[in-house]
């Protein structure tokens, strides 16, 4: 038993021998206790209830309760002097008044609490009232240090907001403190991303404060915060897209919408290339595309670092991207000679290119 278990448990007990010694309502001992159990329990359950709250819906309960419980409080005094019979009735409503204006002070002002901005120091853009918060597509640590949902937002494409959770920024800024140089680099990265994230006018950015305790896992988190919020989850992660289908979460992955943009190309097109290096088999080179797919060219071993034309002869989709498998005739196809410069360039930028 976890020591708030047994912290529960206590106090049940105790509002029990309460309720035993002090005997409300002039009940007997046992039926006192009673009573003071039941309201050990109610408590510890609403407590159970409100664990996953916000910060922002707390407020919002208690914000809403108050002006709740003094809107009822007004009109009980008003029926307190209009009625001067002496009989139940009126205290009857004015007590019924003031629970139904606490309970729909809270359930009001806690559904409305989301809506609510508050100083973040500069971190959230403001959530606006026609931006449900269905909407928002909440960002995993890979998308963020991938970068490229910064270009993303920059087009106008995504529809909605910007949710990050406050155990993905932890992450982040484990990865950007770590010892190891290229981990902290990436880390780095992300929180540049973010910060040019929040500078966009057109977007909002919401931080999202639930943090499911009972869960270790991440990625299961995250699946849990788009079940809550029924949202969707960006994501490069493969595992965790699949986790997440299973679950019943959208989940947009960034991976998937770049090989989906990746130009078709049909076999017999004539298409210009930079052979970078000689291929696994005879007599074949390898290519690059700007986008990083690799084309494999057959008779080009011997025309590495020229820029030629082939023709297409098949394209091969796999899980990893595209590749393209094309042929260089000498007699249909012409070799372009590049100033030293470009070629650099282009070996610089095919470089950067997954290698097969």
């Amino acid at each position: 038993m976890t020591d708030l278990q047994i912290l529960r448990v206590l106090s049940i007990f105790l509002l029990g021998a309460v309720g035993y010694f002090l005997r409300p309502f002039q009940l007997d001992p046992v039926t006192a206790a009673g009573l003071g159990i039941t309201g050990g329990l109610i408590i510890v359950f609403t407590g159970w209830r409100l664990r996953h709250a916000t910060a922002k819906q707390l407020t919002g309960a208690a914000f809403g309760a108050l002006i709740g419980v003094a809107t009822a409080l007004l009109a009980s005094l008003v029926i307190g002097f209009a009625s001067r019979s002496g009989s139940a009735t009126a205290p009857f409503i004015q007590i019924s008044l003031l629970i139904l204006g606490a309970f729909l002070g809270v359930t009001l002002g806690g559904a409305r609490g989301e809506s609510w901005t508050f100083g973040s120091g500069g971190t959230t853009a403001p959530v606006t009232e026609t931006t449900p918060f269905s909407k928002f597509h909440i960002l995993d640590t890979s998308v963020i240090i991938d970068g490229r949902i910064a270009d993303i937002a920059e087009t106008g494409f995504i529809d909605g907001g910007l949710a990050i959770p406050q155990f993905v920024l932890r992450e982040l800024q484990l990865v950007a403190d770590s010892a190891d140089s290229l981990k902290r680099n990436r880390g780095r990265r992300g929180l540049d991303v973010l910060q040019r994230l929040q500078k966009m006018p057109q977007i909002a950015v919401e931080i999202l404060e639930e943090d499911f305790a009972h869960i270790r896992d991440v990625d299961m988190k995250l699946v849990e915060l788009g079940k809550l919020h029924k949202c969707k989850v960006m994501t490069n992660d493969f595992n965790l897209n699949k986790v997440a289908q299973l679950h019943g979460v959208t989940v947009l992955n960034i991976n998937e919408l770049a090989n989906a943009l990746k130009p078709i190309v049909l076999p017999g097109e004539i298409m210009r290339v930079f052979v970078l290096k000689e291929g696994k088999e005879y007599n074949q080179g390898v290519a690059y595309l700007d986008d990083g797919t690799m084309v494999v060219v057959d008779n080009a071993r011997r025309l590495i670092s020229k820029t030629i034309d082939i023709s297409v002869t098949s394209v091969l989709q796999t899980t990893a991207g595209k590749m393209i498998f094309g042929r260089f005739d000498d007699r249909l196809h012409a070799i372009y000679e590049k100033p030293q410069a470009e070629d650099r360039k282009q070996r610089e930028t095919s470089a950067a290119a997954p290698q097969p």
